[in-house]
Parts: C-alpha cells; structure tokens; sequence
C-alpha cells in the first residue's frame, strides 16, 4: 500500500506543480514527493513540511493551526493562508476522505497558483487521486482493526474533529462501557524502535509532539481496573527504565475523554517526579498533588531557595511531617536544633513567616510545583 499512496501523491505533484505530502488524519506522515514531476526548479520548503519530513509527523501547535482553518470537515480543496513571521507559506490542501470521513491530507506548496475553486482539470483529477488515497487509507484502517487515530483525535483535534472521534469510539466500545485512559511516559531514551503497542483489547496512540502514548483500556466493570494493570505492567516492561504511567479516573465510553486525558497525563508527570508514586500512579491517589500539578510553577518568593537542595529537602520534609519537629529530625536524620537553623534560614530567603498558616501553604504547594516543572 506505500507504494500505491507513493504513486499517487507523485502524480498529484504532478499534476499541480508542486511538492505534495500525505499526512493521515493525526498528522503523522505517510510519504511525500520532493519536488514536482520535471521541475527544474529548487522545490519549495517551510518549517512546517521541514519538521513533518524529517520528525515524521507534525506538532499539536501545527496541527490546532491548520484544524482552525476547518480543513478536518472540508470536503473538497481549500487553501491555508501563510504566516511569514513564523515561516508558514500558503497551501493548497486536499481532503483526504472516504465514507464521510477524513482519513488525511495532502498538502501542496503552490505559492498560491491554484485557485481551489476554479473549474481546474488538472485540479479536478488531483481530487480523484486524494478520493484514491482516502479509499486506500480507509482498507488499512479496517484490516488493522485501527481506532489508534480516532483516539490520537478525541484526545488532540479541533472540537469538532474531537466530536466525530468520539463517535467512532463510542459505536467501537458501546457508550457505557467503562473505560480507564493511561498516560505512558517513556523516559528520555523515548520509545524504543520498532515498538509494540499494548493488545488485549486496549487502543493506543502516539501522540506526536508531547512524547506520550495514550491508552484506552476497556473495563468488564467500573471497579474492575484489573486488565488496565495489565496493559500498564506489559506496556512499562516494553519502555525503557525510568519510564512511568499514569491511570485516569472510570469513565463511561468516549464521554469527557480529553477531561480523563489530562488526569492520566497529570497522574504520569507526578510518578515520573515523585518517587512514592512511581512507576504507576492514579488520579484518584494524588491527593494535593494535583492541586500541584495545576499550577505554573513555583511562587517567585519561593525561587532563592530552591537554589539550596539541603534547604529544599529540610523544608517539604518539614511541612510533610505536619510541621513536627520530631517526625522531620527524624527523617532528616539531623538533630533538632540543626533543623530549627535551618528552617530560620529558609524564612530569611524566602520572605515567609513560617508561623503563618498561608505562608506554609504557598510554601508546600511552590515546592511540589517546583518538582512537577523543574528538569
């Protein structure tokens, strides 16, 4: 089938005179032609198709760019203004549909020459090919039993390409069946190559451009989490070490999926930083971690000492200890008197009044942020 699609965005370069990539519906590349067929010319580049050549796909930003112009409920040919400041040049681009649903695009860099309403028949044929295409992606789709994209989309697209997504997965799972959403997060080797998605009845996706794998693990009931244990465990062992995974909240079918996305993103940030929650945490176990976790970082007041890893240690011991001198000695193993110098020091760099319950609060709350957005 590569070499089909191959042979057709060739021809559509072609046809229209300019460089042509296939991308599918999430973005992720498939092929593309490097110059049109007897150019003669350089053939055209921007960031855009840079990075979707040579990083395989394109980003979320990218993506919610070009989704805002409506290209994922176009039916037929549009063009995509270009941004100069940013490096973007205008596109001519091509749904990519079949059976009422877009399966990708082909994207062309015209410089403008085409009108995408014109009565065009070197235009009319690349439709024909891009319907080709769209045929052709759908068959692949349908022997690998894929629901990987539409996830990739409830999870990532435009609300309205989310909207037609979760139908897909709602008519797939039924809309009450429960389902547990897992965050993956490979360590910094990323994911190994080939890798194996989990099976078992889970669907999965790589999500380009955020360095996580999402998971949808159907349940036999809402208090039954033992087969998404399972895929974890399988999906962890297959990562390399250090990487961790974070479960959201049951959920019933395709309902709120981005909602249970980002607790089980959030649950994985705070396994990969806290080590009492590694490799597997849950949404419904972080307790104030996710209050943490909601915030964009340290207060400023806070920033002097974090500069200090004795100082920082000292005080989120302290404050996890309930403020007991006793219970954070201890668990510093220092004497009680060091800990008092050093909680005196940590009023002077910071500003706070360690007797005041706010300050305490902002104190504690700065130092998890400090763990969830620092390298």
């Amino acid at each position: 089938m590569r070499d089909e699609l191959q042979e057709l965005v060739d021809r559509v370069a072609g046809l229209l005179g300019a460089p042509a990539t296939l991308e599918d519906a999430d973005f992720t590349l498939l092929t593309f032609c490097a110059h049109p067929v007897d150019a003669a010319e350089t053939p055209v580049m921007d960031a855009v198709r840079t990075r979707s050549i040579l990083g395989r796909g394109s980003t979320p930003e990218t993506r919610r760019r070009f989704e805002d112009f409506g290209i994922a409920v176009a039916e037929g040919p549009l063009r995509t203004p270009g941004d100069p400041a940013a490096g973007i040049l205008t596109r001519l681009v091509l749904p990519v549909r079949h059976a009422g649903r877009t399966r990708g695009y082909l994207w062309l860099l015209d410089g403008g020459r085409t009108d995408p309403t014109a009565d065009d028949p070197a235009l009319a044929a690349a439709v024909e090919l891009a319907a080709e295409a769209g045929r052709l992606l759908a068959e692949r789709e349908a022997d690998a039993g894929d629901l990987g994209r539409p996830l990739a989309t409830a999870l990532t697209g435009t609300p309205a390409a989310r909207e037609e997504a979760a139908r897909t997965l709602a008519g797939a799972w039924g809309e009450r069946t429960p389902v547990v959403l897992v965050a993956l997060r490979p360590a910094r080797a990323g994911l190994p190559s080939p890798w194996r998605a989990p099976a078992a009845g889970a669907v999965s996706a790589v999500l380009p451009g955020e360095e996580l794998v999402a998971v949808a693990v159907p349940l036999p009931g809402p208090a039954d989490l033992r087969p998404a244990a399972a895929v974890t465990a399988a999906a962890l062992a297959g990562l390399p070490p250090g990487s961790t995974a974070g479960l959201s909240a049951v959920g019933a079918g395709a309902v709120a999926l981005p909602d249970r996305w980002e607790q089980a993103r959030t649950a994985a940030r705070v396994a990969a930083a806290v080590p009492r929650f590694s490799p597997v945490a849950h949404w419904g176990e972080l307790g104030g971690w996710r209050l943490a976790a909601a915030l964009p970082g340290p207060d400023p007041a806070v920033g002097p000492l974090l500069a200090d890893p004795v100082l920082t240690a000292t005080a989120e011991a302290w404050l996890d200890a309930a403020c007991s001198p006793a219970r954070a000695a201890a668990a510093l193993h220092v004497h009680r008197q060091t800990l008092y110098s050093r909680l005196a020091r940590i009023e002077a760099l910071t500003g706070l009044d360690l007797a005041e319950g706010d300050a305490r609060l902002l104190l504690h709350a700065s130092l998890r942020s400090a763990r969830l957005t620092r390298p």
